[in-house]
């Protein structure tokens, strides 16, 4: 009786061992049979003309060109006059051709971001709202003497509110402005103290 037991052991872990080569080998057939219907399916999409390259036909011929400024140290308009912002700021711009031109603006362009920096608040600076805010109002200050108009928050409500109740057919239809230039303000610094 003593030889059975060692000799059912061996079995056992054959059984086993077979079953977890059976599980693995069902895996990797399943994971590449997954792998290949995503692969055959967005190459079956890219050449029906599905939403891949669509969004590559959008993307600009041009790399954008990043054009640093000075970084600026501003009081803020809390009461007692005590805090201040340490703010970087880099433009986006579609070309070396319209930095070129914010370059010939710096002064009158500097001159309004601390003007508007120097409006708000600590609080309002805080939050993301408010720099995302702010980043809207530099980039029309940053767009206006370059003859571009960037609507308010407020217009732009206004505009989805008319288009929604259909008065947007009554108005006479605005004249269309270029596309701006200026496509985004980052910020590459912003501390509050």
């Amino acid at each position: 009786m003593s030889a059975n037991p060692p000799a059912a052991a061996p079995a056992k872990s054959k059984k086993m061992l077979i079953i977890i080569i059976g599980v693995v080998v069902a895996v990797l057939v399943i994971g590449g049979g997954a792998a290949a219907w995503f692969l055959t399916r967005s190459h079956g999409d890219e050449e029906e003309g599905g939403g891949a390259p669509a969004a590559r036909k959008e993307a600009p011929k041009v790399a954008p060109t990043f054009l640093p400024m000075e970084n600026m140290v501003v009081n803020l308009a809390d009461p007692g006059g005590d805090r201040f912002a340490q703010i970087g700021i880099t433009l986006e711009l579609e070309d070396a051709k319209t930095a070129d031109q914010v370059k010939l603006y710096l002064p009158t362009i500097r001159s309004g971001i601390l003007m508007l920096v120097s409006q708000r608040t600590s609080s309002e600076l805080l939050v993301r709202e408010g720099k995302e805010k702010l980043a809207a109002d530099i980039r029309r200050e940053v767009s206006r003497p370059l003859g571009y108009s960037v609507p308010t928050e407020r217009e732009r409500a206004r505009a989805a509110e008319a288009d929604q109740d259909g008065e947007a057919e009554d108005r006479p239809a605005r004249k269309r402005t270029e596309r701006n230039p200026v496509l985004r303000v980052l910020f590459s610094n912003f501390i509050i103290q």
